[in-house]
């Protein structure tokens, strides 16, 4: 496990992408735990794109244009439904009691946490430049050629995810404890919810603009 690989994938992690700006708007409507959720959901979400790397699965993926075109603007689609739902009054930014679950609460505040998760697998899920990328930067960092499901692959791919996981959780922490402001200052809370929604329809935009 190389210092380069340490430091680059820090920098790869803590730099703000759609990842980041779910965590910070879930932690930010709905308190630590929710962030924390989102935090998870969206490191779940590289799962399949580490495998198709591990497997060398991003050759077919960049030969095979409809189905990269079809997972792209499925993306795109996805990225522009919660941009406008977080441009809505009322939409996917809630400001609610962080409370956990009282009494009979409990299978809704169940089913909400779970929903959270599902849109962070989503979110990362639905974006094909993710295989590309791990097949590109992965194997940079081992000595020789990579086989499929290489153990080296699987530790270095279970280090940037824990990375991940890590440097989400903070960016949930900074962000609820940045709540109570937001809470007290419902013009501050619509500028945040519209800015939000619009960064990532910008996300969605860019990711229909890139080539393969």
């Amino acid at each position: 496990m190389s210092p380069e690989f340490l430091v680059t994938s820090l920098i790869v992690v803590v730099i703000p992408g759609t990842g980041v700006l779910y965590t910070v708007s879930s932690a930010l409507g709905g308190g630590l735990r929710i962030g924390l959720f989102a935090a998870v959901g969206c490191t779940l979400g590289i799962v399949p794109h580490l495998l198709a790397a591990m497997l060398g699965l991003s050759g077919v993926m960049q030969a095979g244009a409809v189905a990269f075109e079809v997972v792209r603007y499925a993306g795109v689609a996805y990225l522009v439904y919660m941009g406008l739902s977080m441009l809505r009054e009322g939409g996917m930014l809630q400001f609610d009691d962080e409370a956990g679950p009282r009494g009979g609460e409990q299978r809704a505040w169940g089913g909400a946490m779970t929903a959270v998760v599902r849109r962070g697998v989503l979110l990362n899920l639905l974006n094909p430049k993710l295989t590309v990328f791990f097949f590109a930067f992965l194997p940079q960092f081992l000595d020789g050629e990579a086989g499929p499901l290489d153990p080296r692959l699987m530790g270095l791919g279970a280090v940037f995810m824990l990375m991940t996981l890590a440097v989400f959780a903070g960016y949930a922490y900074a962000s609820a404890a940045f709540r109570t402001f937001v809470l007290g200052a419902p013009a501050v809370r619509r500028w945040i919810q519209r800015s939000l929604g619009a960064v990532l329809i910008g996300f969605a935009a860019r990711l229909a603009a890139t080539d393969r």
